[in-house]
């Protein structure tokens, strides 16, 4: 968790100012009494015992499809999040009722393998963190909790790592045992998805989320990357990070979003490496008639993005460290040029005359001649980001709602906490 003590050490009621900011301290607070009175409803009265439970989602700032081949990225955990009022059982049971679905998930931790019928389930993200927790040697107890989420699924913003993580801070608090470190928290959860909800997912999303703040990650040792925070604020610079839906489906994109990070391998694999991280960038240029032969030119093109991004994001953490922001929105821009361009994942091939993102894109280029923006996340469908100058947000929310649609942007602030406890229910209450 990243800043605890300084989030306790203030009053109850100013704890949720700092998590969320004076833009949604007051939804905050209004989702907090929903919450009590919907536990009320299931679980009973909400005593001393109930926990205020937080995890936060995370939006990838740098380094686009550069984590699966050992690269670098920058993320940040932000003020959308998983927020729950949760009471230890003191069992192996866990209890969950959250909005928008009428049923209770039930899940019994006394078997922590993983379940052929459970796969794409809440339920197998719930035993396959418990099991993580277990083979970690931490402690963890069953809870009852009514949650609610602001990280929409699908929006881009890590749905499902925040679901995980706040899994495990709940199944933690309600032993009173302390988290994993992040590093071993973010490894849990991605194996929870991969092997229990049967999802294939690289480690920033988790990383992220369980970290908190702004970070350079570099995946040079996957097994222990190496984590640096990084001072992010683009308000201080005059500017608002947006995300924009750009209203594309989902469906049918897992092959486009698998060939990517396997076009990269077949390249490193073709200059005897497993992984684009491991591949010395000259060579791979000097190799470039022969992999042409061997491969074809989309695989070159997505291996010329990973090197030129990968460089671009080690340039953007120096631009950050010298306050030079100006020179981190141009790398932006070259990042979104290049994901366009050579990765070629900003509309997917199977949606036809289909473009939604490409669209959202070419109408934020023409929006913001001082601004910034480029492809969020994987791509072909989804969201993309932006940064907006302060005085110019409502023109370009307005004009870019007008095309997309109303709520297709949601403003975005960086969250300098993972997941946390709160405090109690009745205190904050």
């Amino acid at each position: 968790m990243n800043n605890r003590t300084d989030l306790h050490s203030v009053a109850p009621q100013q704890r949720l100012e700092l998590l969320y900011g004076p833009e949604r301290r007051e939804q905050a607070a209004q989702r907090l009494d929903a919450l009590l009175r919907r536990f009320e409803q299931h679980y009973g009265r909400a005593d001393e015992g109930v926990l205020l439970v937080s995890a936060p989602g995370r939006t990838e700032l740098a380094g686009n499809h550069t984590d699966h081949n050992h690269g670098q990225v920058i993320a940040a955990a932000v003020d959308l999040d998983v927020l729950a009022l949760v009471r230890p059982r003191g069992d192996q049971m866990v209890r969950v009722r959250s909005a928008g679905y009428a049923e209770e998930f039930t899940v019994h931790l006394n078997d922590l393998a993983a379940q052929p019928g459970e796969r794409g389930r809440f339920d197998a993200l719930v035993r396959g963190v418990a099991a993580g927790l277990a083979r970690g040697g931490h402690r963890f107890c069953g809870f009852d909790c009514c949650m609610h989420s602001t990280v929409a699924r699908g929006s881009g913003l890590s749905s499902s790592a925040a679901v995980e993580v706040f899994v495990a801070a709940a199944l933690c608090a309600s032993a009173g045992a302390e988290l994993p470190a992040a590093v071993e928290l973010a490894q849990i959860a991605q194996r929870s998805e991969n092997d229990y909800f049967g999802k294939p997912c690289g480690l920033m999303d988790q990383l992220a989320c369980a970290h908190g703040g702004a970070i350079a990650i570099d995946f040079a040792d996957i097994a222990a990357p190496r984590i640096t925070p990084l001072s992010f604020a683009p308000r201080s610079a005059g500017f608002q990070l947006l995300v924009v839906e750009s209203g594309a489906s989902h469906d049918d994109l897992t092959a486009d979003y698998a060939a990517v990070p396997a076009e990269m391998r077949l390249v490193a694999r073709a200059l005897d490496r497993e992984t684009l991280g491991l591949v010395d960038p000259d060579s791979f240029i000097r190799a470039l008639p022969e992999l042409r032969q061997r491969l074809h030119e989309r695989a070159v093109l997505r291996a010329l993005h990973f090197f030129d991004e990968n460089q671009r994001v080690r340039q953007q953490v120096a631009a950050l460290g010298r306050e030079d922001f100006q020179a981190f929105l141009r790398l932006v821009n070259l990042s979104g040029s290049s994901s366009w361009r050579l990765l070629q994942n900003c509309s997917a091939p199977g949606h036809g005359d289909r473009q939604e993102l490409a669209l959202a894109l070419a109408l934020s280029e023409r929006l913001l001649p001082d601004g910034a923006c480029r492809v969020h996340g994987g791509g072909f469908a989804g969201t993309m980001q932006a940064y907006v100058p302060l005085e110019r947000v409502d023109s370009y929310v307005n004009e870019i709602e007008r095309v997309l649609g109303a709520a297709a942007v949601t403003v975005l602030n960086v969250r300098q906490y993972g997941p946390v406890v709160v405090g109690s229910a009745r205190e904050l209450c």
